[in-house]
């Protein structure tokens, strides 16, 4: 029977065989203490002898007075193994499978959920003594020998249970020499197996061994397991398998590439084969002459199921940016190994049902606003995130992308310097994390919508949403800037800042202010708060520098002078800044963003990596304050107060139709546009930028990106019960 080891990793010629690369995995003891060939040849020959002599005696155990105590010191306990396992993961409805990540498409089912069939085929054509040996054919085995040992054909005589030791050998293998002793072809191995398989007779019934062969077996075309082959070959579970279909696959797991039915030369010998089994099964008993007549006018499938693997695999390509923050999620969590090597071996081989947190309402709804909207052929990313406040659960993740590794048909980059050498940019298809970052993306200008931290900051140092400031057309700072930097007062280097218009100017409280967005408000307020302040909460709130030069300001000491950072000049992502805003939402409670809702292992364990992770960053009366506040951009009305007039959205209050907060944001230049938008349910940030320019001299339109936002918001809530927000004190 050909074996195909699971792991890679050494590389081990054998004779003229091509060489088979392995990965072993850690464990505490060794096989056993190597016996010389010589000393199992011997005791080969001594089975020889006393089978001639005394057949009975051979028939009754291998106690050969030549060879006993060399055979008794072989060992015979298999060393416990798992072996890999398909990870399945669904959406949060627990039924909507995203995608399945593997190393091996294997999946254990129990012998009751396997065809009888499939049970009688596989005994048919591998060990028709089966139910009546107790794991050897010492009959068989003295006869190949001799066959094997005078230049005759080559023969075997594995009974099913010392096949299913050798594969037991090779998966629980910790070094190369150990797969090399449990594959290879010598009087060693055989008689090694023969001990092995005596003892796992005595340990397992007929129906654990034979449930355990059928899980582990390989039956090529990349399927491990009557599982994986039901699914690869015929597209059913292995309980409904019929006579022909259980006997194709019985007869492949001898030679899966040899009888492979979808090659050329594997075809007729895959019809032959399985005339072999039905005659078998014939001969046991299984089925009648007419059955097998019947089962061999049954076509064999020339074709076989393309089963998908991990997150470039997923059929809908909205699922694959989710589906990508799933898989780097997993990878940074310490608790699934030391290595990111050691993590990606668990997921691929652990055999893990995980729900995750992807609402398929939420992300189709994303999808479709953002089809609506712009084309994934745009050089412009309308990227949205949405997230659940008072949880950090992640619901979805959309963008005008395909999620695909294939970039054939990407256009050049956007960004000069790329382009003119010849670089592709990242459209129509990405795999980058453009939408979560990560890796080499760091993320793009969030504009206004981080005046949120100023508010947040100064309420949480006692200044109230009253407080009333001047706001100038120019706002003079004490923010040291370069001499002659434009941003900078006339003949000084004093940062001076303006607002997106004159007419902005005027006296203002805060709700005003950031209904207006007016940056002359708030550039002062952040000077008073102390802009070291305003960057900590911004960080409890959960933005991440990942730009080098934001990490730099960001460092305590460095962020005094950092007047512009309310005005959101720092780089960040839609999910960092719709999970900030979820905060308010949330009370003021902080909730680590989270792609899993459960993790249950192959035991049917549940583990305890991905529940929410929150803490408390600042009262529930300050969060309530600050949502009061950014009710007004988006055109809500304020409980506390009053907004001084429609925000810089008002149009997404009414789509809704139900109380909402949130605010815009545009860089400089309108090199980006965004809209944070949430009720208490759900809070979904949108971007639009250039992802391989974000410095780009384009101007990016609110007109793309705030209808794709609020309808989102509104599809997500439609026959959702209207929740209004909590104001302070209340219960």
């Amino acid at each position: 029977m050909v074996i195909h080891p699971p792991y890679t990793g050494f590389t081990i010629p054998k004779g003229n065989l091509p060489a088979v690369a392995f990965r072993f995995r850690r464990r505490d003891h060794n096989v056993f203490t190597n016996a010389t060939s010589l000393l199992i040849c011997g005791l080969l020959a001594g089975v020889v002898l006393a089978a001639a002599a005394f057949p009975a005696a051979a028939l009754s155990g291998l106690s050969v007075k030549a060879g006993d105590k060399a055979f008794a010191a072989l060992p015979s306990q298999l060393n416990a193994f798992s072996s890999p396992q398909i990870t399945r993961v669904y959406a949060s409805d627990n039924k909507t499978q995203i995608a399945v990540m593997y190393d091996e498409f294997r999946s254990d089912v129990p012998l009751s959920q396997i065809s009888v069939n499939v049970q009688n085929a596989i005994v048919a054509a591998e060990d028709r003594d089966f139910y009546h040996n107790n794991g050897v054919d010492i009959k068989g085995t003295i006869r190949a020998f001799v066959n094997n040992s005078n230049g005759g054909d080559k023969q075997g005589a594995s009974t099913l249970t010392m096949q299913y030791v050798r594969m037991a050998l090779t998966y629980s293998a910790t070094d190369p020499q150990e797969v090399v002793a449990a594959t290879e072809d010598t009087p060693k191995r055989k008689i090694t197996e023969m001990k092995y398989a005596m003892q796992v007779e005595k340990e397992m019934t007929k129906q654990q061994i034979l449930e355990k062969y059928l899980n582990i077996a390989p039956f090529g075309n990349r399927a491990y397991g009557i599982y994986a082959a039901s699914e690869i070959y015929f597209g059913k579970n292995p309980k409904d398998l019929d006579v022909a279909q259980a006997a194709l696959l019985a007869g492949m797991v001898k030679a899966p590439t040899s009888f492979n039915p979808t090659t050329s030369t594997g075809y007729p010998q895959a019809v032959a084969r399985r005339k072999y089994v039905l005659d078998g099964m014939v001969t046991t008993g299984a089925i009648t002459p007419a059955q097998e007549q019947a089962a061999l006018k049954e076509p064999i499938p020339r074709r076989v199921k393309t089963v998908g693997n991990g997150c470039v695999s997923v059929d809908k390509n909205e699922w694959g940016f989710f589906c990508d923050y799933f898989d780097r999620w997993w990878l940074s969590q310490q608790a699934f190994g030391a290595t990111t090597y050691d993590r990606e071996q668990r997921l691929i081989d652990g055999g893990y049902r995980i729900v995750t947190t992807m609402d398929v309402k939420a992300t189709e709804a994303a999808h479709k606003r953002i089809t609506q909207q712009i084309g994934n052929n745009n050089k412009d990313a309308l990227m949205l995130a949405a997230v659940e406040p008072g949880t950090g659960a992640v619901l979805a993740l959309a963008a005008n992308r395909s999620y695909k590794l294939d970039d054939s048909k990407n256009h050049l980059s956007s960004d000069p310097v790329k382009r003119e050498h010849g670089v592709k940019g990242t459209y129509p298809n990405t795999t980058n994390p453009i939408i979560s970052g990560g890796g080499d993306v760091d993320g793009y200008q969030a504009g206004s919508t981080f005046k949120l931290f100023t508010m947040v900051a100064a309420l949480k140092a006692g200044i109230p949403l009253t407080k009333t400031i001047d706001a100038q057309v120019q706002a003079k700072t004490h923010y040291i800037v370069e001499p002659g930097s434009p941003a900078a007062c006339a003949g000084t280097s004093f940062y001076c800042p303006g607002n997106a218009g004159e007419s902005e100017a005027g006296t203002y409280n805060m709700w005003g202010a950031f209904g207006h967005s007016v940056n002359t408000y708030f550039v002062p307020l952040e000077e008073e708060v102390g802009a070291q302040n305003v960057v900590k909460t911004a960080q409890d709130m959960g933005i991440q520098f990942r730009a080098s030069n934001d990490a730099k300001l960001a460092e305590p000491g460095n962020a005094e002078q950092w007047g512009a950072f309310t005005l959101g000049v720092s780089e960040s992502t839609p999910l960092d800044l719709a999970n900030a805003y979820a905060t308010l939402a949330g009370d003021g409670k902080y909730c680590t963003p989270t792609p899993v809702r459960e993790i249950v292992d192959r035991n049917n364990q549940k583990i305890d990596v991905g529940s929410p992770n929150c803490k408390q960053v600042f009262s529930p009366d300050v969060a309530r304050m600050a949502l009061d506040a950014a009710r007004c951009p988006v055109g809500d009305s304020a409980q506390l107060g009053t907004c001084g007039g429609s925000g810089t959205a008002p149009q997404a209050h009414g789509i809704v139709d139900h109380p909402v907060f949130g605010k815009t944001g545009t860089t400089d230049s309108e090199k980006t546009a965004a809209l944070i938008l949430g009720t208490s349910s759900i809070v979904v940030g949108g971007y639009l930028a250039d992802t391989d320019w974000p410095q780009t001299n384009q101007h990016m339109s609110h007109n793309v990106v705030n209808p794709a936002v609020w309808n989102t918001v509104a599809d997500y809530m439609k026959g959702k019960p209207s929740v209004q927000f909590k104001t302070p004190g209340e219960r």
